[in-house]
């Protein structure tokens, strides 16, 4: 098995300090004054992890660049990963990534992919948090410049290559986990269904339901629109029912969170009483308590890939899917007790 590729997350982890501090330390900014033990501290863990260190001198004279807009992005988005990673593998191919947030705005979007025609522009990653599926029509001859999708596909447009990760396997994967853990009343906690990632994770569900000849129930299946307040009332009105789930999915670990307070509120114990798995494996999952068992989504390597693709100028058309890593921890662990 291939070993997966450290990256600047896993130094931070390391040596207890943030990513952004091992940006600075790796890339040796002097801009911000950091202690000479936390620099040294960074560079041996990155040694001791094998870190490949970035290159340190890129010419500014004429400099390539790739150019990423993202629909929209909060500080705590797992995707932030994706953006992460493709910095540091544009960074390796003697290119420079530059990252856009055009809010949504299809017609800003199309004004800065044709400012780019005028610069040295190896291409443009059209990106969005959420895993989507977008209309390429407003973008369609905006631009000559190879242009992929990261995080979003397009199915009326075959020729725009993709890179995203494989919602229906990766939840297919998890609600599988319950089932071997001996659940069969497993809820699913859900986001708005007009997303395709939140179809996508319903189907890959069901799938594994199916599977293990467990009939779907819609009492166990409550959309929200992704706040953990509606979570929280959803968890609520779960354990009204007779009998009451034996485990809960939910769509993603921001859900989980109102699920954890729900269930710490009518005092039902995770994973004594019941099992509890999120989905995108934020950080915060392995700080809740118990630590959530989660889906760790292959941001990191769809970001490298994307900029791969786009820096070594391939001419087939590319359509990647990628699942994720099932992160089992305690709110998913077996206990001696009987549901």
């Amino acid at each position: 098995m291939r070993k997966n590729k450290v990256t600047m997350n896993d130094i931070a982890r390391a040596a207890g300090v943030s990513q952004a501090t091992v940006s600075l330390v790796i890339n040796q900014s002097r801009n911000i004054k950091l202690s000479d033990e936390t620099r040294q501290r960074v560079m041996a863990v990155a040694a001791e992890l094998g870190y490949d260190r970035i290159p340190a001198i890129h010419s500014p004279r004429n400099q390539e660049e790739i150019a990423l807009l993202i629909s929209s992005l909060q500080s705590f988005d797992p995707f932030i990963d994706a953006i992460s990673q493709a910095r540091e593998a544009a960074w390796r191919n003697q290119v420079l990534l530059t990252v856009y947030d055009y809010g949504d705005d299809e017609e800003l979007a199309r004004n800065i992919i044709r400012q780019l025609e005028k610069r040295n522009c190896v291409g443009v990653i059209l990106a969005s948090p959420v895993t989507t599926v977008i209309d390429m029509t407003p973008f369609h001859q905006c631009t000559s410049l190879p242009l992929v999708l990261l995080n979003q596909s397009a199915p009326h447009s075959p020729q725009v290559p993709s890179f995203v990760p494989d919602d229906y396997a990766n939840a297919f994967l998890l609600t599988r986990h319950l089932i071997a853990q001996g659940a069969r009343r497993i809820a699913h906690i859900t986001g708005e269904e007009w997303m395709e990632a939140t179809r996508q994770r319903l189907a890959g569900y069901l799938a594994a339901l199916k599977e293990a000849d467990i009939a779907a129930e819609s009492a166990l299946i409550l959309q929200t629109n992704w706040q953990f307040s509606e979570s929280f009332q959803a968890t609520q009105a779960l354990l009204a029912l007779t009998p009451r789930p034996d485990a809960i999915f939910c769509a993603s670990d921001w859900l989980a969170i109102g699920c954890y307070q729900a269930l710490a509120t009518h005092g039902v114990r995770i994973p004594d009483d019941i099992w509890v798995a999120g989905y995108d494996d934020q950080k915060i999952s392995e700080q809740l308590t118990p630590a959530l068992t989660s889906i760790q989504l292959p941001y990191s390597e769809l970001g490298r890939m994307a900029v791969e693709y786009l820096c070594n100028g391939e001419d087939a058309i590319a359509h990647v899917t990628l699942t994720g890593q099932l992160r089992t921890r305690i709110s998913t662990a077996r206990m001696d007790t009987e549901k």
